[in-house]
C-alpha cells in the first residue's frame, strides 16, 4: 500500500511488521522460504531474510512482479524487457532473461524448471531455466494478470480471456505447439484463477462476480452467483475444502466445497 508498511499476518491474526519505508508506495510483495519476504517500490526490490538480514536490488526500470523459486532463495524480478534472477542470500551476480516488452507478473513452476511472466501486451512468456529456451503463449483479449499452477505442475492456469486458459507443461518443450485447455467459458472475462491444491480442478472468478469450480475434464459447479463487481481474489485452503474470495466492490467470503 501507500503507507510504506510491509507486514505479515499469521493464521491467528497476529500482525508482525517486516519493514517500513516511509513515503514509498509498496506495490509488489512475495513470500519466500524460511521466512523470507520480498517487496518492491518503483525501481527498487528488497528482500528481508528470515534471520533479519536485508538485501537491496536496484533496477533501471520499475519492478513489475516478484516471485521466489520453490527451493532456495532465488528471486525473480519481472521488469521491462525481461526478468532478473537473484540469489538473495548470497553475493552472486544476478542473471537475466531477456524478452522485449513490459513484464507485469512472474511465477515459477512447482518443480522450478520453468519461469513464466505475464506481459502488458496481453500474452504470457516463459523460459525453461536449464537452457533458457523461450516460450510464447498468446491469444488473450486482455492482460492475463492471474496465474496459478495445478497441483502437480502439469498445467498453468491464467486469466485474461472469457475462459480460464490452462497451458500444458508436462511435455518436453512445455506448451510450445500444444493447445491450451479452455475451461468455464462464458461471455464475460475471467479475472482470477486458483488451482485446487490436490485435484485437477480450477476455481474461476469472473468480471461479473460469478465463481465456478471446473474440473479439467470440463465438469462445472457454480460456487457463487454474479454480483458485487469483478472477482479480485481467490484462494484455497491446504486441504482444498474451502475457497476464499473477494471482489472489487468489497464483498468477501468463504465457500465450503464438499
Amino acid at each position: 500500500g501507500d503507507d510504506g508498511l510491509i507486514a505479515v499476518t499469521d493464521a491467528a491474526g497476529t500482525v508482525e511488521t517486516v519493514a517500513e519505508r516511509k513515503g514509498k508506495w509498496i506495490d509488489q510483495v512475495a513470500g519466500g522460504p524460511s521466512g523470507a519476504v520480498a517487496f518492491a517500490s518503483g525501481r527498487r526490490a528488497e528482500v528481508r531474510l528470515g534471520d533479519g538480514r536485508e538485501r537491496v536490488f536496484d533496477l533501471p526500470r520499475a519492478v513489475g512482479g516478484l516471485a521466489f523459486a520453490p527451493k532456495g532463495l532465488r528471486l525473480a524480478v519481472a521488469r521491462y524487457d525481461g526478468v532478473t534472477l537473484w540469489w538473495a542470500g548470497t553475493e552472486a551476480a544476478p542473471a537475466s532473461l531477456e524478452w522485449k516488452g513490459a513484464h507485469i507478473a512472474a511465477s515459477f513452476s512447482p518443480d522450478g524448471k520453468y519461469l513464466v511472466t505475464a506481459m502488458q501486451d496481453s500474452q504470457l512468456h516463459g523460459w525453461r531455466l536449464d537452457d533458457g529456451k523461450d516460450m510464447r503463449m498468446s491469444g488473450y483479449p486482455s492482460k492475463p494478470r492471474s496465474l496459478s499452477w495445478s497441483a502437480k505442475g502439469r498445467f498453468l492456469a491464467s486469466s485474461g480471456a472469457n475462459a480460464a486458459v490452462l497451458w500444458p507443461f508436462h511435455y518436453k518443450d512445455g506448451p510450445q505447439g500444444k493447445p491450451p485447455l479452455q475451461l468455464g467459458a462464458r461471455e464475460v472475462l475471467v479475472t482470477r484463477v486458483a488451482c485446487h491444491p490436490r485435484e485437477e480442478i480450477v476455481a474461476v472468478g469472473y468480471q461479473d462476480g460469478m465463481i465456478m469450480a471446473v474440473r479439467f475434464d470440463e465438469e462445472e459447479v457454480l460456487l457463487r452467483r454474479p454480483g458485487d463487481g469483478p472477482v479480485t481474489a481467490l484462494g484455497w485452503d491446504d486441504r482444498g475444502t474451502r475457497l476464499a474470495f473477494g471482489t472489487e466492490q468489497g464483498a468477501g467470503g468463504i465457500v465450503t466445497v464438499v
